[in-house]
């Protein structure tokens, strides 16, 4: 069976959910009290693992409408898909296929904690192919043509005074059948037994770095094991190693006990370190010891277990406590998961309150692989979060907005979980919005090889020379270059510092004047770039001290292409010749001329102009500007 769509209805923040749909993986995305474990915590309540957990409680209700309780209101509705093997089980106890009008089962539970099935059978259809397969003739068969549903027909069946013998045999094979007394209760049956079970892992479910095994005991015996840290985390670990409380307590032999925790300590660590990418260097380390005396309690009286963590490039190591919030976090899930996985095998659903709250963004993306690789391959994944960095934005459509909503009137409307990804309010997109812009920046704009520029007139002038360059059979930019306008020289730290994480080969090509001098000079004496990865427009241009890209042209390339791209004639167009008086920047020039222009000059207009009018300067100002961008174009690919 695997979980269709859901709905939540008045369960603590939610009111009415409303229908949404849920795919292999789901991911609730919301602000902080939305009412994401809300909604996490109902669907958990259908078939929970933990049966303390299970049930619907009068509390659970919505406060504002508590004046209304009735156990018998449902709390969650599901609707499911079956699978083949069950569609053909539901045909088998119908009679046949016919009688199966879908593939759907819904599935609700009500304050009362009672299950509900729907099932897509045509009773009818079902009483008739019953009595078709029967093998009874037409007397035989008469008493039970107007049975409208197989339970009528086997009541029909009982009711006959002196059965012949196909009717009798025919009775039997009904009760072996349906073993339920009718159709309706057997298939319930079978369906119970097929329903997922729902395992639900939150922030708070931790490993400690020491465990009293006495206290874990005491708890257990009285019965309170749920409000102990992480005591769950710590049985799933014993079942781990293949013993038990009881059996710590009372052995006798540590030779045995070690060499099960050595075999752990090495699975533990070859899993968790598989994808926790943030240190290789460590090592798993379990300690199982008398308390000592001096200790506080209850770690200073009977048995006491401890997780360690050891360093081996320091060769020390520290109590699980003392590692990081998200390192604790990713090592507790994988423990609670394995024994989950022994549990219950592959017929669960996992649900995920706020998966790595607290693990760095590498490590989220470290957690998301785990889920991909681990989870989906087996099992359907709902799961919450706020954070950008758990969303998976190649399945963007798998996420669900969930909103604490309101009525126009102020009216409280309570958690809604929208199916349609895009239609929240700004504050519930926010991750969503920086999940896309961070991979579409990194898709678009970004290379193995990038060369940063600094605006995007820059950009087209580097594509017009390097494939002007290629018609004339000379050396043209190196298609392994990304060129990627950075928006000026100051913006370059932040640039690497966005995408360092994907070990870029970046350079850097940058205009050089008066406000830029020093931030250019700062960049080439950094580490944020290796050596030889800064290049100065004034290295390829005439001009000693200033230059831009524009530059690079020569002057007489871009007065004649200023001219062409502003339509300029006669007296209005730029002189041939430099005045004495104009800045050696040609820009500078050129924003200078057209000063009085409405509207003015632009540094775009010129280079968007030349890509689609890639002849518009010939001679041997279009000669000067090839050798120069050549030069260019040589040192950089030098570089690959």
């Amino acid at each position: 069976m695997k979980l269709r769509k859901a709905r939540v209805k008045v369960y603590k923040a939610v009111i009415d959910s409303e229908w949404f749909t849920l795919n292999d993986l789901t991911c609730l995305v919301g602000k902080n009290e939305s009412g994401k474990t809300a909604v996490l915590e109902a669907l958990e309540k259908l078939n929970a693992a933990r049966t303390e957990r299970g049930g619907f409680r009068e509390t659970d209700y919505p406060r504002v409408l508590m004046e209304d309780y009735n156990p018998d209101e449902v709390a969650i509705e599901t609707v499911w898909s079956l699978d083949d093997d069950e569609y053909e089980e539901l045909a088998r106890l119908a009679g046949s296929a016919d009688a199966v009008t879908s593939r759907e089962v819904t599935l609700t539970k009500n304050y009362a904690n009672k299950l509900n099935w729907t099932l897509p059978l045509d009773y009818g259809k079902s009483a008739a192919a019953l009595l078709a397969g029967g093998s009874l003739n037409a007397s035989e068969a008469a008493p039970l043509k107007g049975a409208a549903n197989p339970g009528e027909l086997i009541a029909a069946l009982g009711a006959i005074p002196e059965p012949t013998p196909k009717q009798a045999a025919f009775a039997q094979r009904l009760a072996q059948l349906l073993t339920g007394g009718n159709l309706n209760s057997t298939a319930f049956s079978y369906l119970r037994g097929r329903l997922p079970v729902f395992v639900y892992y939150a922030e708070y479910d931790r490993l400690p770095g020491r465990i009293s095994v006495n206290q874990v005991i005491s708890h257990r015996d009285n019965q309170t094991l749920e409000s102990l840290l992480g005591a769950n985390v710590f049985l799933a670990l014993l079942s781990m190693v293949g013993t038990s409380l009881d059996d710590l307590v009372n052995i006798n032999t540590s030779e045995g006990l070690i060499s099960k925790l050595e075999a752990v300590e090495s699975r533990m660590s070859r899993r968790i370190f598989n994808y926790w990418s943030q240190n290789k260097h460590l090592k798993v380390r379990f300690r199982f010891h008398e308390a000592a005396s001096g200790d506080d309690p209850p770690f200073n009286t009977g048995k006491v277990f401890q997780t360690r963590i050891e360093n081996m490039r320091h060769e020390a190591t520290i109590s699980l406590d003392e590692r990081s919030t998200g390192f604790i976090w990713f090592f507790s899930f994988l423990v609670w998961f394995s024994e989950v996985q022994k549990t219950y095998g592959e017929n669960l659903i996992v649900l995920l309150d706020e998966p790595g709250l607290s693990l760095h963004a590498k490590a989220q993306q470290d957690l998301l692989r785990f889920m991909d690789e681990e989870l989906l391959t087996k099992y359907q994944v709902i799961y919450s979060t706020h954070s950008p960095f758990m969303i998976d934005t190649d399945n963007l459509l798998s996420c669900r907005t969930v909103e604490d909503a309101t009525g126009r009137d102020g009216e409280v409307l309570g958690t809604k979980v929208n199916s349609e990804v895009l239609k929240a309010n700004g504050d519930t997109l926010f991750p969503l919005r920086a999940a896309l812009g961070y991979d579409i920046s990194q898709s678009l704009f970004v290379g193995e090889h990038t060369l940063l520029v600094e605006g995007p007139s820059d950009l087209l002038y580097l594509q017009w020379a390097s494939q002007a360059l290629a018609e004339a059979g000379r050396t043209a930019l190196d298609s392994r270059w990304t060129i990627t306008p950075c928006g000026g020289i100051t913006k370059v730290p932040s640039f690497l510092a966005l995408f360092s994480g994907n070990d870029l080969h970046v350079a850097v090509l940058a205009d050089l004047g008066d406000g830029s001098r020093n931030k250019v000079r700062e960049i080439q004496t950094s580490e944020l770039l290796h050596d030889g990865h800064v290049f100065i427009a004034t290295d390829y241009s005439s001009n000693d001290r200033d230059a831009d890209t524009e530059d690079i042209f020569g002057r007489a390339f871009y007065v004649e292409l200023v001219n062409a791209a502003y339509a300029l004639k006669g007296s209005k167009k730029m002189p041939a010749k430099k005045p004495s008086d104009s800045d050696d920047r040609v820009v500078v020039e050129a924003a200078a001329f057209a000063s009085g222009w409405n509207p003015g000059f632009d540094h775009y207009t010129p280079s968007k102009y030349l890509i689609t009018h890639p002849d518009a300067v010939t001679g041997q100002p279009l000669e000067t500007a090839l050798d120069n961008f050549e030069r260019l174009f040589v040192d950089l690919n030098a570089l690959l």
